[in-house]
């Protein structure tokens, strides 16, 4: 018996198989293009999505009887607005979550229709990077395409539809649409009003876990799985992440370390408050959680490598720091502020940028390195901040993503956060979040508590050093400074 998670990213899809214990019999990538036509832009065709999914299907499930494959899930990057028209053909390229084009679309609805207005129609108030903006300004810049609009999904319910014909997504993906009134589970009117779209456009909401359809027979032939494979709906990459770690329950708390960075902290009882700038979402287990995202946190160590020093040996940069770890760790004299493409969590602003703040003659590479790391962990520490303020109580947290494989960034991580952070024996994430939402989707468990705790393992437990803590407080009071001291640079 086998389940298929299929993880659409940003650079690539990743599909996984795994068997009823949990363990993952393989793993497939297949990457496809992103384009970038303006500065600050981000798009992609969903049809090179379906093409590079289908194949990755047929290359994972080798050799595989597709009898023996129970289901099918998803996992998917949020926000990213895909059109279709009346026709089912893609009205134009799908704007992605990293989009910066809609500035004066988020400011009309956080200023105009007002931050408390947000609050009360969808319990959060308007990014960037949210389905909303997008929309307004395609309205305003492409109004004959707008016009055709038949359908609206998010990317991975793209490939949902692809392969069953049924227009749906779940309550966690459409959490970041700011669309959705997030306490009720059910779609805004008045958001749908604002944005000038009806309800039929939009897909009916399933909880992740529920059956949305089957495969269809077009599909089945392109993938090589059976017609008739039951499909679950899925959910945000963020939250199968979460499911993928064991994240459920009140105060469980994930850190991801991938491209972007999150933290994600699981509740029922916050309070969504305009003037803090962390998202109040659906969860994939059928509760809530917060969701503090900052737009560049791996991605920053990867340009600072590859495009400034140009090496990919990252171990090698890091060296001499874990060589001398306890006379460096809380006492580097330079900062560096992780804003490359602007910050989402907890600052909502587009426009500022990254820079290295405290250089001198003595810096070094390792110095400059060490900040890269430290930089984005202070960012976390300010999602961590944002989130206590609505109410969250976290102790320890599980950690995944790219940049959780290094244990000198998992070390920085706990004690700038002061906290406990433990690794999962499978690091792929959203995939196999998605894997164990197709399981409880096909009977094999009875809820996704159950499925999350007999297949999710626990790895390396990282504690917080007391004294290099309370060095690296000391230094988050500093960084704390440096945002309020730039912004009106940008």
């Amino acid at each position: 018996m086998y389940f298929i998670g299929i993880d659409l990213g940003t650079s690539a899809v990743k599909l996984l198989l795994m068997d009823e214990s949990g363990r993952v019999e393989r793993v497939v990538s297949r990457p496809y293009p992103l384009r970038f036509p303006h500065p600050g832009w981000a798009e992609q065709d969903p049809r090179d999505w379906y093409e590079q999914t289908t194949a990755g299907l047929r290359e994972l499930t080798e050799g595989i009887d597709p009898s023996g494959i129970e289901a099918i899930s998803f996992a998917g990057q949020m926000h990213g607005l895909v059109a279709l028209d009346e026709q089912d053909q893609v009205i134009r390229p799908a704007i992605l979550w990293n989009d910066g084009r809609t500035g004066a679309q988020v400011r009309y609805l956080n200023e105009t229709i007002g931050r408390d207005a947000l609050i009360r129609y969808t319990s959060n108030i308007a990014f960037a990077g949210f389905t909303a903006p997008k929309l307004l300004w395609m309205r305003e810049h492409e109004p004959d395409l707008f016009g055709r609009i038949d359908k609206i999904m998010l990317p991975k319910d793209y490939l949902l539809y692809r392969f069953t014909g049924v227009h749906a997504t779940d309550y966690s993906d459409a959490s970041g649409t700011l669309l959705l009134d997030v306490p009720r589970k059910s779609w805004s009117e008045p958001m749908l009003e604002i944005c000038g779209i009806r309800a039929d456009v939009l897909p009916k909401l399933h909880e992740s876990w529920e059956t949305a359809g089957t495969l269809r027979e077009d599909a089945a032939g392109a993938t090589g799985l059976a017609a008739g494979t039951r499909v679950v709906t899925g959910a945000a990459d963020n939250a199968a992440a979460a499911i993928g770690t064991g994240t459920i329950g009140s105060g469980s708390c994930n850190l991801s370390l991938g491209t972007s960075g999150t933290l994600f902290v699981c509740g029922d009882d916050f309070t969504a408050r305009a003037d803090t700038p962390v998202h109040y979402f659906v969860h994939a287990d059928g509760g809530f959680h917060l969701l503090g995202c900052m737009l560049s946190a791996a991605s920053c160590n990867q340009w600072w490598c590859e495009d400034i020093l140009g090496t990919n040996d990252y171990d090698g940069e890091t060296q001499l720091i874990e060589r001398s770890r306890k006379e460096r760790l809380g006492r580097n004299r330079v900062f560096f502020a992780p804003y490359l493409t602007g910050e989402r969590s907890p600052h909502n602003d587009p426009d500022v940028r990254g820079c290295f703040i405290g250089l001198s003659r003595d810096t070094g590479r390792a110095e400059m390195t060490q900040a890269i790391y430290e930089g984005v962990s202070f960012g976390l520490r300010d999602c961590l901040e944002a989130a206590r303020a609505l109410g969250a109580n976290v102790t320890e947290a599980t950690i995944c993503g790219g940049g959780a494989k290094s244990k000198l960034w998992r070390t920085i991580t706990a004690n700038i956060l002061n906290l406990p952070v433990t690794t999962v024996v499978n690091e792929e994430g959203p995939g196999f979040g998605a894997a164990i939402l197709a399981a409880v989707g096909s009977g094999a468990f009875d809820n996704v508590a159950q499925a999350a705790g007999q297949l999710v393992q626990r790895g390396e437990t990282i504690a917080p050093d007391p004294l290099i803590a309370e060095k690296y407080q000391k230094q988050y009071e500093t960084y704390r400074r440096i945002y309020p001291a730039i912004r009106e640079l940008f």
